[in-house]
């Protein structure tokens, strides 16, 4: 098995912009925040483009919350040979209290 053999993406996305972050599929792998990029699909596919380039022979598993943008992000990103899951807002977990 490769060191990176799995990349998970995650995009806190926007109208305007996508918060990103990812972390390595290592146990005890800390996230890291990637920065913000434009919400259009060209921004999209550089920053496919950028962890292809980085991780070559990762898959990468982009994971984002669903919500008012709409899926064109996943159509996108699966067209590209991607893993994509868009997730319900209710089955993501929080702290007691939040």
């Amino acid at each position: 098995m490769n060191k990176h053999s799995m990349i998970f993406i995650g995009l806190d996305t926007h109208k305007e912009f996508h918060e990103v972050a990812y972390c390595e599929e290592q146990r005890g792998a800390s996230p890291v925040h990637y920065g913000r990029v434009s919400s259009s699909k060209v921004s999209v596919k550089k920053l496919l483009r950028q962890f292809e380039s980085k991780y070559p022979s990762a898959t990468l598993h982009v994971i984002y919350e669903a919500g008012p943008c709409g899926y064109w992000i996943y159509r996108l990103i699966t067209s590209l040979g991607h893993c994509c899951y868009v997730v319900a807002p209710s089955l993501i977990p929080k702290k007691p209290g939040e």
